[in-house]
């Protein structure tokens, strides 16, 4: 297990009782000039023009923020997006997972209407989209997942700050190192 993961893992813990700290930033640089920042929930999930960009940008930032333990998370990485023609039947699982995880609200809202586009009164205002729960992920949903290299930890509260950064161990695992540096 990476070095910086119990790490996180007993963060999150501590600050589980707070809703808002399921919410992380996702920033991506898609040009040198156009930084773009997303808020998202933990099980990252995003649609059409967020995953048309990634795909041109690969890489990232996430930031989270856990307030009542005053400690801020860095990662930069890389973003792997698994959608429904993937081909990698691992991945596909993962995907399946993923949207079986996601409670029948979130699941919902991949037969919503496009985001960001005019609103066109095509339904009856008061017909519910209906989803059959058993069945699979619909064809729209996409699962990103964050494969860092890097985590920039920062607890305001004890005054620390560590950095852990990766290195390719030969195999597909990463061998993590940490420096503790001035915050």
């Amino acid at each position: 297990m990476a070095s910086w993961k119990p790490l996180l893992l007993i963060s999150l813990d501590s600050n589980a009782h707070l809703k808002h700290s399921a919410f992380f930033q996702l920033g991506r640089d898609l040009s040198l000039s156009l930084p773009v920042i997303l808020i998202l929930i933990q099980q990252l999930i995003d649609r059409r023009q967020s995953i048309e960009e990634i795909q041109h940008c690969r890489f990232g930032e996430i930031c989270w923020y856990l307030t009542e333990s005053w400690e801020q998370f860095r990662f930069k990485g890389s973003i792997d997006i698994i959608v429904a023609t993937n081909s990698d039947a691992l991945k596909l699982q993962k995907r399946e997972k993923a949207w079986f995880a996601s409670s029948l609200k979130s699941q919902l809202q991949y037969l919503a209407p496009t985001p960001s586009f005019p609103t066109i009164a095509i339904n009856d205002p008061g017909e519910e989209i209906e989803l059959d729960p058993s069945e699979g992920p619909v064809d729209v949903f996409c699962l990103l997942i964050f494969d860092p290299d890097q985590v920039d930890y920062l607890n305001s509260r004890s005054n620390e700050r560590l950095i852990f950064t990766s290195k390719p161990n030969g195999s597909s695992r990463k061998l993590w190192m940490s420096q503790q540096i001035n915050p």
